[in-house]
């Protein structure tokens, strides 16, 4: 008589009545293992650097200006900047001449020239009057069309750039939905 040997079976393969699976040995597997700690000290190094970096960015050593993105560094260096905050607006003035040749047809520009300048209010044009840095004929120019004057370089010195200067409000427009019959004036009309 033969004797039947038992067939031999893997434990994998037993079902689980209620045994706790087993967990991977983090050492073993090479996975990363972050506890509640380890993440707030990253996040912490990381808010860190982000406010280290806005403050060395922000921050120009002496009168080396790197960053003019604020009003107030504008407002900083615009030429006379009492009087300028107090009867005007500070600006940045651009500096370009154009040139257009039409035969052949083409349009060349200079490299523009960036400096503080300032913007009166209309109401404010008796300073330069009383200082004796525009005549009464050029006021009354100015005032004809409705324009405003705008000054670079320091009252104050021997030769500021003085000009009338005109207020286009339809470059800002073009940002807008435009409503209407579209039969508003054109620029060239508010003269």
């Amino acid at each position: 008589m033969k004797r039947r040997s038992r067939p031999t079976y893997d434990r994998a393969y037993e079902p689980d009545y209620g045994r706790s699976p087993k967990r991977p040995d983090p050492k073993q597997s090479g996975g990363l293992n972050f506890n509640y700690l380890t993440i707030a000290l990253l996040g912490g190094v990381f808010v860190l650097g982000i406010a280290m970096g806005m403050t060395f960015s922000t921050v120009s050593p002496g009168d080396n200006i790197s960053n003019v993105a604020s009003r107030e560094v504008i407002d900083r260096y615009a030429p006379n900047p009492e009087i300028c905050s107090q009867y005007g607006a500070s600006a940045i003035v651009t500096d370009m001449q154009l040139y257009v040749t039409l035969n052949p047809f083409n349009v060349y520009l200079t490299q523009p020239v960036m400096q503080p300048g300032c913007v009166l209010r209309r109401n404010n044009w008796s300073i330069l009057q009383q200082r004796k840095l525009i005549s009464n004929e050029q006021v009354n120019d100015c005032k004809n069309r409705m324009n405003t004057f705008g000054f670079t370089g320091n009252l104050e010195g021997d030769n500021p750039d003085i000009t009338c200067i005109y207020q286009n409000n339809e470059a800002g427009n073009l940002f807008l939905k435009q409503t209407g019959s579209g039969n508003a004036p054109t620029e060239t009309e508010k003269f």
